[in-house]
């Protein structure tokens, strides 16, 4: 098996180039608006796990890497107002590089007859429309998908174990199923790929950091995971 982890929203940087454009948008760029926080650090931590890891520091409000090309929220309620050329220079700079160069790792191990799990970090925020989200751990998947319901029930089971005072919920506050860049490529590599998000509630995330606890929780279940198909 080939683990790739990957974060899409690690930070809420923005190039210079984009400054004037956004600069009067720090609330949202400090807020779950702007990027995943606790995510980059949790990513930091694990990612010598990983046969390969990718992260991204670039502020969401740029450009959102875990939608698809034609989702409404590609583009924030800022960028989306930019000139099409800005946007595809966007698009070419950030979205693209990222986003291929994942799928061509996987499309090379594919080749070689590897199964490739894919975990991708990500964080949300507690209360949502004045609505506050109930749990603590989501683990999304594609429950239609036999590997990657299997492999998701593990992942919760020993992670329970690991943090058993912590509530853990299956495809919430997201579907498995909603748009999203393992969704794009669960349809690109139909066979020998498994793609799970991992979303965390950001009220653990004490100056963008995460709980020791927490890191070696997700670092024992994922080598135990490693440990189990060798």
């Amino acid at each position: 098996m080939k683990l790739i982890i990957t974060c899409e929203h690690g930070g809420n940087e923005i190039p210079p180039a984009y400054h004037a454009f956004i600069q009067h948008k720090k609330q949202a760029l400090n807020s779950h608006r702007g990027y995943d926080p606790g995510t980059l650090d949790l990513f930091e931590e694990v990612k010598y796990l990983a046969d390969f890891s990718l992260k991204s520091e670039v502020s969401r409000l740029l450009v959102e890497l875990n939608r698809s090309l034609h989702h409404r929220q590609l583009f924030s309620e800022v960028s989306k107002e930019f000139s099409v050329e800005k946007k595809e220079e966007i698009l070419q700079q950030y979205y693209f590089p990222y986003r291929n160069s994942v799928e061509k790792q996987i499309e090379t191990w594919i080749r070689l007859n590897e199964k490739v799990v894919h975990l991708s970090l990500h964080s949300f925020t507690p209360i949502f429309n004045g609505i506050e989200r109930n749990t603590d751990f989501g683990i999304l998947y594609d429950s239609s998908k036999t590997n990657e319901r299997n492999f998701s029930k593990n992942f919760k089971l020993q992670l329970q174990q690991e943090l058993p005072q912590f509530k853990i919920r299956f495809n919430y506050p997201y579907l498995g199923k909603a748009d999203g860049f393992t969704t794009y490529l669960r349809k690109k590599f139909p066979e020998n790929y498994i793609g799970v998000e991992l979303e965390i509630n950001q009220k653990y995330a004490a100056e963008n950091q995460f709980s020791v606890k927490i890191k070696l929780a997700i670092i024992r279940v994922l080598e135990q995971l490693l440990e189990s198909d060798d």
